[in-house]
């Protein structure tokens, strides 16, 4: 990666119309509704974006959105990249830094999850306040990492504490049931096995996902506040597993993700 791509990329954007967004969005597996709320919509598929990595899961549609939402400017990732389909840390966070070029101020970047904490259910949300990576790598390991920012980056506070104050007040203003936990992110694509939940849960992790993790790395890098959700659409108890359902997991989050645009919504108008 070089600073002369993400140039490319961000003069393609901005030839297309992206002028200064101020919010950058990033929507998990299943989380597409949100894109209804977008005034005045310019679509940029990332197969014309230069060096943009292409989306290949096929509930992923793969554009970068950009309109207004709540009376600002927003570009809105639809469809992510993950590890388990074969990108490497610097594919998967590109976005990211495109975003931030663009003129994004903060990011805000949802997740479907299972909760591994049983006091948790699906169809809940999870306002994510730390995370545990276990990808077994880094977005920031590369060479001529220095070049983009810090090559040691504090991870003390990952999640932006203003933000998320205002998203716990917006949920307690608006009746939406809102958890607070620790995220883990895993490679997948596989689910985990009984045992893995179990570990997960010594650990100290409410739920667990295969995303996330890289773009918030990166973006404290940037130095980018962030705030992050968590959309719990199974429920991971190694004593009473059931095999799970794609197709039932997407339906979950379908009907949890009302809740979190209204949360993004609305903490969009209070920024």
């Amino acid at each position: 990666m070089t600073q002369k791509q993400i140039d490319e990329s961000v003069e393609y954007l901005k030839k297309r119309g992206f002028e200064t967004p101020e919010i950058g969005i990033v929507l998990g597996t299943g989380l597409g509704q949100l894109i209804d709320s977008i005034e005045d919509p310019i679509e940029a598929h990332y197969n014309h974006i230069p060096y943009f990595p292409l989306a290949t899961v096929e509930f992923h549609t793969g554009k970068l959105i950009y309109g207004t939402i709540e009376g600002k400017k927003a570009v809105v990732m639809q469809g992510r990249f993950h590890l388990y389909e074969g990108y490497d840390f610097l594919d998967i966070t590109y976005p990211i830094r495109v975003m931030h070029q663009l003129g994004i101020k903060k990011l805000f970047v949802s997740n479907a999850a299972g909760a591994i904490n049983l006091d948790f259910k699906k169809g809940d949300i999870m306002l994510i306040e730390d995370h545990i990576n276990l990808q077994g790598g880094s977005p920031l390991a590369f060479k001529n990492v220095a070049e983009f920012g810090d090559r040691f980056v504090d991870m003390s506070e990952p999640y932006d504490p203003e933000m998320r104050k205002k998203v716990e007040t917006i949920a307690a203003r608006e009746n939406i049931s809102l958890k607070k936990g620790v995220y883990a992110s895993v490679v997948g694509p596989q689910l985990e096995t009984k045992a893995e939940y179990r570990m997960l849960k010594i650990m100290g992790a409410d739920a667990v996902g295969m995303s996330t993790v890289p773009e918030v790395i990166v973006a404290n890098h940037l130095r980018l506040p962030i705030v992050a959700v968590s959309v719990l659409t199974d429920e991971c108890d190694p004593n009473n597993l059931e095999p799970v359902d794609v197709q039932e997991i997407l339906k979950i989050a379908g009907q949890t993700e009302p809740k979190m645009i209204k949360l993004f919504k609305e903490l969009i108008k209070e920024l």
